[in-house]
């Protein structure tokens, strides 16, 4: 009599990455938070155009934020420390609504009890690390787009110029939509540090997209006479260097800087779900 010896052929990395991948697309895909934050994204920029030219109390028109309607898009120029408000209002707002919607996203899994179930089945922790990422990233790429539709849509109907280097347009767009990766890491990272205090992660995640830390870092840089392109680098990701005078050495930059973060915030969450109590 022959008998059978049944053999457990574990799944490859691939295999393992492509399931997460499905079950989070899907719940991306099938909850109105992702809808509803694409809506954000291209609302935003639109009234933010608008509202510049609206009225004061004393009926006198309000001085423009912008003279050109791809300004809302990115900067004019490099931008390694923030001067004012207009400087940051541009695509880089995606990041800000990004991280408070991958805060929620990733939120839910705890709440709900779903991170439990997955590690007690699944014990790779890097595979959760990696397909929060580049769902968010994804999610936040899309923002990126639905913002370019409504800043584009807003700054026409206030009547900005539209004179523009249309390449170097694209590559701006692009680079932003390439740190996407970079930043959806680092609040994946914040989101595995502050897993059982909803509140402060979402309040971290936007703390960082704010840029309110690069603005700190960038005033005592300054006073140590650092070079700012460090400060725009290394601390900001490159995100803000993506600007309508960008070239292809810009997007390169915004690729190994994403791709670095990218490496960096994800071995250490493993790090951390492999070490501490993940529930």
């Amino acid at each position: 009599m022959q008998t059978r010896e049944l053999k457990f052929i574990s799944p490859s990395f691939t295999q393992r990455l492509k399931g997460m991948l499905g079950v989070d697309f899907y719940r991306l895909f099938h909850t109105p938070l992702f809808y509803i934050f694409l809506a954000i994204a291209a609302i935003i920029p639109a009234m933010v155009s608008a509202m510049t030219m609206m009225p004061d109390q004393n009926g006198n028109t309000m001085e423009p934020l912008y003279s050109n309607v791809w300004q809302i898009i990115a900067a004019t120029e490099p931008l390694y420390v923030v001067r004012s408000i207009a400087d940051y209002a541009n695509m880089n707002m995606v990041f800000i609504f990004g991280g408070i919607m991958v805060s929620i996203f990733i939120g839910h899994d705890y709440k709900s009890g779903y991170v439990k179930q997955l590690f007690t089945t699944h014990a790779k922790k890097q595979d959760y690390m990696m397909s929060k990422t580049l769902v968010c990233a994804f999610a936040m790429a899309c923002m990126c787009i639905t913002y370019f539709i409504g800043g584009t849509v807003g700054g026409l109907l206030v009547g900005y110029e539209t004179d523009v280097n249309v390449g170097s347009l694209i590559i701006a767009i692009l680079g932003k939509m390439v740190m996407s990766l970079g930043w959806a890491s680092l609040y994946t990272l914040l989101n595995i540090i502050f897993r059982r205090y909803f509140g402060i992660s979402i309040a971290s995640s936007f703390f960082f997209g704010t840029g309110i830390i690069i603005i700190g870092a960038a005033a005592i840089i300054e006073n140590l006479s650092v070079p700012s392109y460090i400060l725009n680098l290394f601390l900001n990701g490159s995100s803000v260097n993506a600007c309508l005078g960008s070239n292809i050495g810009t997007l390169l930059v915004c690729i190994l800087v994403s791709l670095a973060w990218t490496v960096i915030y994800n071995l250490v969450g493993t790090r951390i779900l492999y070490k501490c109590d993940v529930y």
